[in-house]
């Protein structure tokens, strides 16, 4: 696949969660975000692991419980805890803060240097979504802080170790989602039952909002994302994570008749300039780091 398509194709993972706000607030229950995330996670990624008979081998059991817990598992308890203490748009303006953590450990990790041009897109692009989602009422709290930095940290570091580890060679992007769906979707599982239970009825509009999450959210999303992040250099894809705010605002001006300003505006221009900008300046190689150390260490020993 040629680059273009594959940024496009990534770009629509966090175009669909953009999504997620919406139906949340017009389609879903009230006060069940941590089981509208373990339904977004767990039956797709059981499904996808059934349709594609494929289960981990060897250490993937560990990689996939470790990248499902940090992608999903410990996003979401996260998320809800920052959504609790902090106005929608704090957090999404911490949230912008992802492309600069990624580019840190891209090079504490994966040896990938730091180029000005990108670190300053990444800045751009952080500020642009913060005049977008931020308003004059918005205030701090050090917990919700912690907990919505705590939340893209998670998922920083799950993006860089899906590029360090890759996936096995004989392993499609199906499958491989699967497995961190799933194992992300079993560790919700009792956080969900513990804390929120289930909603005391779930209505047809429900029902395809859960559909909605679960597979265009869900599997569709994750399955694009991880590949993208695997062949794309690592600030690549963290900077198309804006996008997902971007289209949050956007539909809610839209769709639920928010008020828009010029200063969103001027975000917006800031934002997908900065993100566009860091797709041009990253290299145009996209090799991964391999599919995985066992899987590199064999290949090279076969090597004369």
């Amino acid at each position: 696949m040629n680059r273009p398509l594959l940024v496009l194709t990534t770009a629509l993972a966090p175009l669909a969660w953009g999504t997620t706000y919406l139906v949340t607030t017009e389609l879903l229950p009230p006060g069940h975000p941590l089981f509208a995330g373990l339904l977004r996670s767990l039956p797709a990624g059981l499904l996808a692991v059934l349709l594609t008979r494929r289960l981990p081998r060897g250490t993937w059991w560990a990689k996939s419980v470790v990248l499902g817990a940090l992608n999903i598992g410990a996003f979401f308890p996260l998320l809800f805890l920052a959504a609790e203490r902090l106005p929608g748009g704090v957090a999404a303006a911490v949230a912008g803060a992802q492309p600069l953590i990624v580019l840190v450990l891209g090079a504490l990790v994966l040896d990938e240097r730091i180029r000005p041009l990108a670190a300053a897109a990444a800045v751009v692009g952080a500020g642009g979504v913060a005049l977008v989602v931020l308003g004059p009422s918005a205030h701090l709290d050090l917990w919700g802080v912690l907990a919505a930095l705590g939340g893209v940290t998670a998922t920083g570091v799950g993006m860089i170790l899906t590029k360090r580890w890759g996936r096995p060679r004989d392993v499609g992007p199906v499958a491989y989602a699967g497995w961190q769906l799933s194992a992300g979707g079993l560790l919700l599982l009792p956080l969900t039952l513990a804390w929120e239970g289930l909603p005391s009825e779930v209505d047809m509009g429900a029902a395809l909002g859960y559909l909605w999450l679960g597979t265009v959210g869900g599997i569709v999303a994750y399955t694009l994302w991880f590949r993208g992040v695997q062949q794309l250099p690592v600030i690549a894809p963290g900077l198309l994570a804006l996008l997902s705010p971007l289209v949050a605002t956007t539909l809610g001006v839209l769709v639920a008749g928010e008020r828009f300003t010029a200063i969103q505006a001027i975000g917006i221009v800031l934002a997908i300039g900065a993100l566009t900008a860091g797709q041009l300046l990253t290299r145009p190689r996209m090799a991964t780091r391999g599919e995985d150390h066992e899987s590199a260490k064999a290949t090279a020993s076969a090597l004369p």
